[in-house]
């Protein structure tokens, strides 16, 4: 083998080398949104679905009701009381139900808080609907605020086809609330370190 086969050779697998490094780099970034977006599409992991008004407006509600209970808590940083206002509802199978959560800053300072969510048991998720939730934006309360939060939804009549799902007498849907920076904080924080 001359020199220059040798050269084109180590050339090869160095561009080899470096797609694959750049495609698992690529991969690493994806993962995340990728993970997501399958476990909204399955409900695995008790990861909910959303669904407009005109969508849940089209779901024939069953006969058939099941409890839904509902618990809420804040992450050890969160300076929050939260909860929800009902320990539980009993709701007909397909019908759109309101539940109400509440939220109060205990801190001298505003504080802004994002959702994290899902439900139990796990196979459950991928027929629990949310039409409307504080859960898909972030949520800011100013000092000694409280704030009514509330969550529009529905249990899909699928739930009742699946042989895993329907005998599911009762679903929890639980949020833990984290804090995040505020917005304005982190603009002045960049101006203050050029950043």
């Amino acid at each position: 083998m001359n020199a220059a086969t040798l050269q084109n050779r180590n050339r090869r697998v160095g561009l080899i080398a470096l797609a694959m490094g750049l495609a698992m780099l690529g991969l690493g970034y994806a993962a995340v949104p990728l993970y997501r977006m399958f476990c909204q599409v399955t409900g695995f992991g008790g990861t909910t679905q959303r669904a407009t008004a005109a969508e849940a407006a089209r779901i024939k509600v069953s006969g058939r009701t099941i409890i839904v209970r509902f618990d809420g808590n804040v992450d050890r940083n969160m300076p929050w009381r939260f909860g929800p206002a009902q320990v539980s509802q009993t709701v007909a199978i397909g019908a759109r139900s309101l539940a109400r959560f509440t939220a109060k800053n205990l801190s001298d300072k505003p504080i802004t808080g994002r959702a994290s969510f899902n439900v139990e048991p796990e196979q459950a998720g991928i027929y629990f609907h949310k039409i409307q939730c504080f859960c898909f934006t972030e949520q800011t309360l100013q000092p000694g605020q409280e704030a009514d939060m509330p969550v529009v939804y529905y249990v899909d009549p699928k739930i009742l086809d699946d042989p895993d799902a329907k005998d599911i007498g009762a679903i929890t849907l639980s949020y833990t609330f984290h804090k995040t920076e505020d917005a304005g904080a982190k603009a002045l924080d960049r101006a203050g370190t050029g950043g």
